[in-house]
């Protein structure tokens, strides 16, 4: 579809002179991202645009005048030549593309797909066929990440929903022969995993919704010093002393229009992210910034690479490269939340040492408001 709609908008300007293209024809050819190859109606290639170089290895000057199956010798995964059976200069009159297809070109991957062009004549006859190309390499990495998901539910899953199930069923088969303070542990193991399996679920529908866009901001105006407390307070009130966190405020701050519950999930999971990996004191340092606010979360543990610094905020990732518990899903999160708001995140060594997570959110009241 994307690439469709790009060649929509430059098929009026392609090959106006059939045997070559204007110079403004082939710097808009070579701006598309995508690769294209012209063929003219006797199947003789007339233009290449440079990411299409890129894509088959082979030069401009070479492709241009040459056989199009001599330069795109494109087969389907069963070894067919797809120039054959796609057959632009025969068939059907009212065939006007090829929908993407992933294809081989020298064992490489590509996606292709193919436009018709016809005379003005209804049903005329190809006066040209346009090609676009795409690396399969992206595609390949989604779905390494799609299954790499599915693999991490079914593991998170797998532990609780095991726990759940055995307690179970042993309180229902032998209820009367566990004491009160029997059944009290066992049902409190049940409804901590029950709490862990809604956070997987939690976090997976907010993946979801940051991949395709579907994330809703509700905004209004939200106090972050007073949401960081109430975090902390969380904290202490689950077991951590009270002594690790410091939080600093530098007033006055301006106002900010946020989704409360949205901050309360991006300041949770960082905490969380100091605790789990970090040591020391965690210190929460809220200040304002030129366009807005900006929260840094500090820990005093080991930090975070330089050359890992880009992948923090991935999905999967889990400290250095050490599993410590979580689905690695955290951060990638944060960064969609804080990103939802018009805001950036950012990962670098803090001052006394250990890692620094600093994100900042724009102010100014919406239209609404």
């Amino acid at each position: 579809m994307e690439a469709d709609s790009r060649l929509e908008a430059f098929l009026r300007g392609v090959n106006t002179h059939d045997r070559g293209f204007d110079p403004a024809s082939v710097i808009a050819v070579d701006d598309l991202p995508d690769g294209l190859v012209a063929v003219d109606d006797a199947g003789r290639v007339v233009s290449v645009n440079r990411a299409a170089e890129r894509l088959t290895g082979v030069p401009r000057e070479r492709a241009i005048g040459a056989d199009v199956t001599d330069v795109l010798p494109l087969r389907d995964a069963e070894g067919r030549d797809w120039w054959k059976w796609l057959d632009p200069y025969g068939g059907l009159s009212i065939r006007s593309r090829q929908v993407e297809l992933p294809l081989l070109l020298d064992r490489r991957e590509l996606l292709v797909a193919a436009r018709f062009v016809r005379s003005p004549a209804r049903g005329g006859r190809v006066v040209r066929v346009v090609v676009t190309l795409r690396d399969a390499a992206a595609r390949h990495r989604l779905e390494r990440s799609r299954a790499d998901l599915v693999s991490t539910v079914a593991h998170e899953l797998r532990s609780p929903l095991t726990s759940v199930k055995g307690f179970t069923a042993t309180l229902l088969a032998k209820w009367e022969r566990f004491n009160d303070a029997q059944k009290l542990v066992m049902l409190q193991t049940v409804n901590a995993d029950a709490d862990r399996v809604t956070r997987l679920i939690t976090e997976l529908l907010d993946v979801s919704r940051i991949e395709s866009g579907r994330l809703e901001i509700r905004r209004q105006v939200v106090d972050i010093p007073a949401r960081a407390r109430r975090i902390i307070a969380g904290r202490v009130a689950a077991g951590e002393p009270e002594d690790r966190f410091v939080l600093t405020v530098n007033e006055p701050l301006p106002e900010t229009w946020l989704d409360q519950d949205k901050i309360d999930q991006i300041l949770a999971n960082l905490l969380e992210n100091a605790v789990r990996h970090g040591r020391g004191k965690v210190t929460i340092v809220v200040e304002p910034v030129e366009w807005g606010v900006a929260v840094s979360v500090r820990d005093e543990g080991e930090g975070v690479a330089p050359e890992l610094a880009s992948r923090v905020f991935r999905q999967f990732w889990r400290g250095n490269g050490r599993r410590r518990g979580g689905t690695g899903l955290g951060l990638f999160i944060v960064k969609g939340l804080v990103e939802a708001h018009g805001g950036t995140i950012g990962v670098q060594r803090a001052p006394g040492g250990g890692a620094e997570f600093r994100f900042t959110v724009p102010t100014g009241a919406p239209d609404f408001a």
